[in-house]
């Protein structure tokens, strides 16, 4: 009997001051690693939802390498739209902050076929009542 384990990560916190958002995008990603030690027909499905001040780490455009030497929170959206992770953005507080869907991070450069999904706060609210697991960050 086939059984998934469904985790939303809910990343609420900015892309700076703190390696939470990070965190949690490198979590989800790796998520996907803990199928070797599940039984024949279970998975764990991992999403990303950004709400709150969250949202700006979907932001394309970001200079994390050139200022800082580090990869920007945008690769690592990137790199999870690479791997088919579903990634959700509150599409109330993106207009809260007056910021448009063309201002959001494109997996398509690294060849990505998911795309981000910008949705109303109760399609997220929707999505943690649904979940397994509830991850805040």
């Amino acid at each position: 009997m086939a059984r998934e384990l469904k985790q939303l990560f809910v990343i609420q916190r900015p892309p700076y001051k703190s390696e939470n958002p990070k965190l949690a995008l490198t979590h989800a990603m790796a998520s996907q690693t803990a199928e070797i030690y599940l039984e024949d027909g279970e998975s764990v499905v991992p999403t990303l939802a950004f709400v709150g001040d969250g949202v700006l780490n979907v932001l394309n455009n970001q200079q994390a390498m050139k200022h800082y030497g580090l990869s920007s929170t945008e690769n690592h959206v990137q790199m999870s739209l690479l791997i088919d992770l579903r990634v959700l953005v509150c599409k109330e507080d993106l207009e809260a902050r007056g910021i448009g869907e063309d201002r959001l991070a494109d997996g398509s450069a690294l060849g990505a076929d998911m795309t981000i999904e910008v949705l109303p706060f109760s399609a997220i609210m929707a999505e943690m009542e649904a979940a397994d697991q509830l991850l805040f960050f």
